[in-house]
């Protein structure tokens, strides 16, 4: 089991653009298991492969007792109005912010085999949907908060510890 360092703002790599991955290929499916090891510990809906080091457009998922993954993903469909919801971020530890996201979200990609995945759903699915695509454009949360909050946040953030 390889439970890897969340990578928090600031880190280079939670602003670069993810690249696809290759399903077949060795290094994919050891990146796999490691973002399943990672999102596994308490407390994580998601992680997306930027947070623990490499720009690939891979994440991976525990919410409601469902954990799994997603290669390549992209997002085919929101609906409804976005409502705000509190939000937080494990690159961003220890701070939340009300964040507008679509109440639900439809995500389509591929598993090792190259076999469809599709993940939808409201609530936290929807949430963490939006969530982890946005640091899979190289975007974190704070991004999307209005302008006022998104202010705010980042008062918060630079007077943190660990920044």
């Amino acid at each position: 089991m390889t439970v890897r360092e969340i990578r928090v703002f600031g880190d280079p790599v939670l602003r670069t653009k993810a690249e696809p991955v290759d399903p077949a290929s060795p290094g994919t499916a050891a990146l796999v298991q490691d973002l399943l090891d990672t999102v596994r510990l308490p407390g994580r809906a998601g992680v997306a492969a930027c947070q623990i080091g490499t720009a690939q457009a891979a994440f991976s998922f525990n919410v409601d007792g469902e954990v799994g993954y997603v290669l390549n993903p992209r997002i085919v469909e929101v609906r409804g109005e976005p409502e705000l919801v509190d939000e937080g971020c494990l690159s961003v530890p220890d701070l939340g912010f009300p964040t507008p996201r679509h109440p639900w979200c439809r995500v389509e990609g591929v598993d090792l085999d190259g076999a469809e995945v599709v993940l939808e759903g409201e609530g936290l699915m929807a949430q963490m949907l939006q969530h982890e695509m946005g640091h899979l454009d190289g975007r974190l949360y704070l991004q999307s908060l209005e302008r006022d909050m998104r202010a705010r946040a980042l008062e918060a953030v630079r007077a943190a510890p660990w920044y």
